[in-house]
């Protein structure tokens, strides 16, 4: 049976799912004022745990595959996760995730679990951003991809004009790909962090690299697809389950806030 590690990134103690496949970790555990958790941490080995105030989770995603040994590595976060097809009617939303024999199962026929796409609707990825967040950020990764791997421009600029998207830098991937994901990644967020410092920015706003990074994993599973690396039916997507609820009202109420008055977010929803 394949060995697979799904990693939960989170910043404090918090109920965890009773499965082996899944390992708890500290992201962003180099931060002197960082929670002490029983969890591994992501300053160990090789890391970029003292970037996490700009890459978010990914500080996680780099370390899982810098030090993990797996033919299948995931990434989940402490409060959402992949959604198990199997749970019906269940009130506690930690019994509607995804369990390890049902992961084992699907990646028998797939070799990526992605999330099923968040619609914008009303907007495009590009114009969402815009409004929400600083665009000249995006502009500055176009030009990135440009100078370093401009194979991707068609389906950087395709992705940027559609109205939905696979985001929270979730995924499962077998560990080959997950190799060249990741290398294509951390090779253009080191780029865009050059160009563009987080100089200014409001401790939320100043996550820019991992919400790029959000968009920009559309951008290379789209280049996968077309360029027949990755068989679009070898992607498997999933509902994802919330462990907190969620206020849809406010969180409606500050998407059209951007939308009609270019009100920039302030904090997560």
């Amino acid at each position: 049976m394949p060995d697979i590690k799904i990693i939960i990134a989170t910043t404090k103690k918090y109920r965890m799912p009773d499965d082996p496949i899944y390992m708890p970790l500290q992201v962003g555990a180099a931060n002197k004022k960082a929670a002490n958790t029983p969890y591994e941490k992501d300053n160990t080995g090789d890391n970029i745990s003292e970037k996490n105030s700009s890459y978010c989770e990914l500080t996680g995603l780099y370390w899982a595959w810098k030090n993990l040994k797996a033919d299948y590595i995931g990434l989940v976060h402490y409060r959402r996760y992949f959604a198990s097809p199997e749970a019906r009617g269940e009130e506690d939303p930690f019994n509607k995730i995804m369990g390890g024999e049902e992961v084992k199962r699907l990646l028998q026929k797939n070799c990526i679990i992605v999330p099923k796409k968040r619609k914008y609707y009303i907007e495009t990825l590009q114009s969402h951003y815009a409004h929400t967040h600083y665009v000249e950020q995006l502009d500055e990764t176009g030009k990135v991809i440009k100078d370093i791997c401009p194979e991707y421009m068609e389906s950087f600029e395709r992705v940027m004009t559609q109205t939905s998207g696979h985001m929270f830098n979730m995924m499962i991937m077998r560990k080959d790909i997950l190799d060249r994901y990741c290398e294509w990644l951390f090779r253009i967020l080191r780029e865009v962090e050059t160009r563009y410092p987080e100089n200014n920015l409001s401790a939320y706003q100043g996550r820019y690299i991992g919400r790029i990074a959000e968009l920009i994993f559309n951008v290379w599973l789209d280049y996968q697809v077309t360029t027949g690396s990755i068989p679009r039916y070898q992607i498997q997507e999933l509902p994802c389950v919330h462990i907190e609820n969620i206020n849809w009202f406010k969180k409606g109420g500050a998407f059209l806030a951007a939308k009609l008055f270019h009100k920039k977010y302030d904090h997560s929803f």
